[in-house]
């Protein structure tokens, strides 16, 4: 049996840098993005020498996560190694350059020398509901695009029936798509004791109803149960981000959006419904507007606290409290 080809990969949200054995001592290096595409080139580099493949990467937030799950099901064996384990192999080889590729020739040299463990992903329900949530969302965009085709024939005069009843027909068929996904990821969430504790948890919130709240839970219950909630903020690319340049160029503090959009996404609908509908949240929101916050800018503030709520409400098996949220001057 031929000896596995092994290759180390650094990780970041936007980049997948890789150094790859060739043989006689020669390595390949390269950088792919971190999408699904960048994945499955990613995959066919690996695979160029039809051998067995094991790569090592670290565990880094999620970033890493879909990149693994790609190459596993393409017969990648994969380990995820502890950051602080690979640090000190790397600090130990007497590394003194740190780049992104450096990165990646330390981690192939982590995985020829220490022993192989295999990465197992998580639990099957947790990606199966994953997956549910973003084909519901892609079903939702669908249905909202079908609903403007139909008000813009509504506007004109003249137009025949039949686009119309087919536009009808097609909303009507995503209806009962979504309906059909939603009960199968609830049972998802009903199947897993601590999926439905943290569904109770967040249904709690006035303004997070059962379908947002299987897309937020969906995002969230693949992170690893060591991130803080600024992490979590980061990863949804909540956090803010300055632009500056020099003593002349001070532009608006925005959003990075570097990060997890479908979790963004997930955040904006609920939190537009509590600030109408739950009395803490609506003062914080407020107390933002006369603070001279853009309506937009409040909203994204309250998201971001939002999120820091759920992380307490999960991490210490709690409902909402709104007086924790935010307590007002009595």
């Amino acid at each position: 049996m031929k000896q596995p080809i092994h290759a180390g990969i650094d990780v970041s949200a936007a980049t997948l840098d890789v150094a790859i054995e060739r043989g006689r001592g020669a390595v390949w290096t390269g950088s792919f993005q971190n999408t699904a595409a960048g994945h499955q080139r990613l995959i066919r580099a690996l695979s160029k020498q039809g051998r067995v493949v094991r790569v090592c990467l670290e565990a880094t937030g999620v970033y890493h996560l879909d990149a693994a799950l790609a190459m596993r099901e393409r017969g990648i064996e994969v380990m995820v190694a502890n950051p602080r384990a690979t640090k000190d192999f790397a600090r130990a080889q007497m590394q003194r350059s740190k780049t992104d590729q450096t990165d990646a020739r330390s981690l192939l040299e982590f995985v020829r020398r220490m022993e192989f463990q295999v990465w197992e992903p998580p639990p099957r329900e947790i990606l199966e509901l994953r997956a549910l949530s973003r084909h519901l969302a892609a079903l939702a965009t669908m249905r909202a695009q079908e609903k403007n085709r139909r008000h813009a024939i509504d506007q004109v005069a003249g137009l025949g029936d039949p686009v119309r009843e087919a536009i009808e027909e097609h909303i009507e068929y995503l209806d009962g798509a979504i309906r059909e996904l939603q009960a199968k990821a609830l049972e998802v969430v009903a199947s897993s004791p601590v999926l439905e504790v943290a569904f109770a948890h967040l249904v709690s919130v006035k303004g997070i109803a059962a379908a947002s709240a299987l897309a937020i839970l969906a995002e969230l219950a693949v992170l690893p149960q060591d991130m803080s909630a600024r992490e979590w903020v980061a990863h949804a690319g909540l956090d803010p981000r300055r632009h500056e340049s020099g003593t002349s160029v001070k532009g608006p503090v925005r959003i990075s959006k570097v990060g997890n959009r479908h979790l963004r996404r997930a955040l904006y609908m609920p939190t537009i419904v509590a600030v109408q509908h739950e009395p803490r949240i609506k003062a914080l929101y407020e107390k933002l507007l006369l603070r001279g916050k853009k309506p937009m800018q409040a909203n994204v503030a309250v998201m971001r606290k939002l999120l820091h709520a759920i992380h307490g409400m999960l991490r210490n098996d709690q409902h909402f409290d709104g007086e924790r949220f935010f307590a007002t001057e009595a």
